[in-house]
């Protein structure tokens, strides 16, 4: 979900050069080790809060418990997969995010190329799903069965513009002040803040929201909400880029940015 930081064994990038995007990678990275990077850690999120769900609903019927069970495994996750897989992918795990870049490097931006979104968002949806069966069987529940959890009411939809768009602007508005050795941390804490704060517990994801309809668990959503979040979340980053284009006004050195 954010740039990725320049490893030791990889060149220095020269003072006046373009410096990367959020998102953007070393350029002697290979297409197919991003792409796994991408698939596995969409994977390996999905199976977390699928996982960390079903758990939750086996050990309390608290629905309060719940929830708390299933933000703080996602917060521990996520970080942790940001900080393993940042360098060699940029770690987005999410369409939103690779849009987002992609139309950004369009903008004469630094960013991933058209042929990488085409390799990246297949592996995410791809990835999203494997981690909810593989969640599926790891509790011994079906591995395929189709979450019946409805989530089509205006206000939860309202909810994801809210949570993917605040996650548009955490990502851009870190890597346009050059804080984003910060993002393991930031991005996970504003997940799981997100989680308590929007009504629709922030999926803020389409490749998570598609791989959450395979499980009827504690996370899922019926396959009949999913293109509704999904619309909403791509809303969402549309108004999370024009926050950072009006906050973050290009051309502006990092002394003239707010330090919190």
């Amino acid at each position: 979900m954010t740039a990725t930081h320049e490893s030791a064994a990889e060149p220095v990038i020269a003072a006046g050069e373009p410096q990367p995007a959020p998102g953007a990678t070393p350029p002697r990275t290979p297409l197919t080790a991003k792409a796994a990077a991408e698939l596995v850690g969409t994977a390996a999120l999905v199976a977390v809060v699928v996982g960390s769900g079903i758990q939750a609903t086996e050990l309390s019927q608290d629905v309060g418990v719940q929830l708390l069970a299933n933000s703080l495994a996602t917060v521990f996750g996520l970080g942790v997969l940001i900080t393993l897989l940042g360098p060699v992918s940029g770690a987005h795990f999410n369409p939103a995010v690779t849009l987002a870049e992609w139309w950004t490097a369009r903008r004469g931006g630094a960013g991933v190329t058209s042929r990488e979104v085409l390799v990246y968002v297949p592996a995410q949806i791809v990835g999203a799903i494997a981690g909810s069966i593989l969640a599926n069987a790891m509790f011994a529940e079906p591995l395929v069965k189709w979450s019946t959890h409805d989530r089509s009411a205006g206000h939860l939809l309202l909810g994801e513009v809210v949570a993917t768009a605040g996650l548009i602007l955490l990502i851009f508005g870190l890597a346009r002040t050059d804080r984003l050795r910060f993002a393991p941390i930031a991005i996970a804490s504003y997940i799981g803040a997100a989680y308590w704060f929007t009504s629709s517990t922030s999926f803020a994801n389409p490749a998570v929201t598609i791989g959450r309809a395979f499980t009827d668990s504690f996370a899922g959503i019926a396959p009949g909400s999913v293109p509704g979040f999904i619309g909403m979340q791509l809303v969402g980053a549309v108004v999370g880029l024009a926050l950072v284009a009006l906050i973050f006004l290009p051309g502006r050195s990092e002394a003239e940015q707010p330090t919190k």
